[in-house]
């Protein structure tokens, strides 16, 4: 299987190359609803059913319109970075002393991994988060959600107990899975806002079809499952929310497609083998953690930024931290585009072309990461500019701080240096890369029983 995969990557790179050598952009605007005929009163009641266990109380905000514009970036980012650099130290300095036993010093992980009873307390995870995601709380405010059927035979009107009919309420909802379930869905799964998708327990698949797409929409969590083999799929009716259904073209196969869309965390999951990109974040899509993750077997991991021309994009910030990103990667982990992104304390051991890539002047903050260099003496570098000169990237602000390179990796630099709230936040510095193995060491799906730590 890695062998077909392999071919399969390799097969692309040549493609990729030709893309990045005319626009490096994404190759499509992704598909906004058209409005259908408003269903009957009776057809929204069976739709509205839900499948639940323990309730909790609901304080489901309004549902934002399609076209709101996502909103969420703040004004000062570097403070963003500093908090980040704060809770880091802070939490392997408790581990140092002794106060963790169960401490890695990975903050997210320390917050509630610790946790015998993790099954009751599941919600504590949307007080974790660190980052530009911090204030994604998903589906913390609502009831849960069981998710009993595996199955997608109707994308406009999913059966209750179905992922499907889950993520498309208007309610918040922290949606959990009865049993180990592989789902393969025919279309993609448009998710509401406020939802949670908590695969810990169980062994949890979305593999073989369509995956998620998080589109004009806010406070989304995705935690604990298994994003494979993601297909392009479309040129069908699929459902939203319990009211509205459209007409969706051709998706391009992400893992996860996240579209002008707000507060969005994803955390310990482990993504490989999609047709386009593992995680991609466009159109003034902002307020975004990508943690915990563990990215194999890939051509193109993560797409950060619509294209060259589309300045909304200048409010995208990013964390990128405590992933691991592995075996069978050729490149864009990330590409960046307009915004402000931090990439800290990750474990990079494998790339084929690049690691971290970009365009249009965006603000690339390496903060502990460790970057382990291919053979190939002509990818040792871990940074590239794509297509512009130097004349024009000298003054990107791309910065390297602490970061490990192995077997002849280097860092390209480019802009002014630190600025003041910069330098404040280097003075407390991510971990020291010597313990990125440490901090990443649970990266991807974790093995979660009932009655024993995570």
């Amino acid at each position: 299987m890695e062998c077909d995969q392999a071919i399969a990557i390799r097969r692309g790179i040549e493609a990729s190359r030709q893309r990045e050598a005319i626009d490096g952009g994404h190759p499509h605007v992704k598909n906004t609803f058209a409005h259908e005929p408003t269903i009957g009163a009776a057809a929204r009641k069976k739709l509205g059913e839900t499948v639940v266990i323990a309730s909790g109380r609901s304080s489901a905000p309004k549902k934002s319109t399609e076209h709101e514009p996502a909103i969420g970036a703040v004004d000062d980012p570097e403070m963003v970075a500093s908090e980040v650099s704060r809770v880091i130290n802070a939490s392997t300095a408790r581990r140092d002393l002794g106060f963790l036993s169960c401490g890695t010093g990975n903050p997210i992980d320390d917050c509630w991994r610790c946790d015998r009873e993790w099954l009751r307390n599941r919600k504590r995870l949307a007080d974790c988060g660190i980052g530009f995601g911090r204030n994604a709380i998903g589906g913390r405010d609502g009831r849960y959600y069981v998710v009993t059927d595996p199955g997608d035979d109707n994308a406009v009107n999913p059966r209750p107990g179905t992922l499907r009919h889950a993520v498309i309420q208007d309610e918040p909802l922290w949606i959990v899975f009865k049993r180990d379930m592989v789902i393969t869905l025919r279309q993609e799964l448009i998710m509401n806002s406020f939802k949670t998708i908590d695969g810990r327990g169980a062994n949890i698949h979305i593999a073989n079809g369509a995956c998620i797409t998080i589109q004009f929409v806010t406070n989304i969590i995705i935690h604990g499952i298994s994003i494979h083999d993601c297909k392009p799929t479309g040129n069908a009716m699929v459902r939203s929310s319990p009211s509205h259904y459209g007409w969706r073209t051709m998706a391009d196969g992400d893992g996860v497609s996240i579209f002008s869309s707000s507060h969005i965390w994803v955390d310990h999951c482990s993504l490989s083998n999609c047709a386009d990109g593992l995680v991609d974040a466009i159109m003034g899509s902002t307020a975004i953690t990508i943690s915990n993750n563990y990215f194999t077997h890939h051509n193109e991991v993560m797409l950060l930024g619509h294209s060259d021309s589309y300045e909304r994009d200048k409010v995208m910030q990013v964390t990128i931290a405590f992933n691991h990103f592995g075996e069978g990667l050729i490149q864009r982990m990330p590409r960046c585009r307009h915004g402000y992104f931090h990439v800290v304390n990750n474990d990079y051991t494998h790339w084929e072309m690049y690691a971290i890539g970009g365009s249009a002047d965006p603000t690339i903050n390496s903060q502990g990461n460790r970057y382990l260099a291919p053979v190939n003496p002509f990818a040792k570098e871990v940074t590239k500019r794509v297509n512009t000169n130097h004349g024009i990237w000298k003054g990107w602000n791309w910065r390297s701080e602490g970061d490990l390179l192995l077997n002849g990796a280097y860092f390209t630099p480019s802009g002014a240096g630190a600025s003041a709230s910069y330098s404040r936040a280097s003075s407390l510095g991510a971990k020291s890369s010597s313990m990125v193995a440490s901090i990443t060491s649970g990266a991807g799906v974790l093995s979660c029983r009932r009655g024993h730590q995570c």
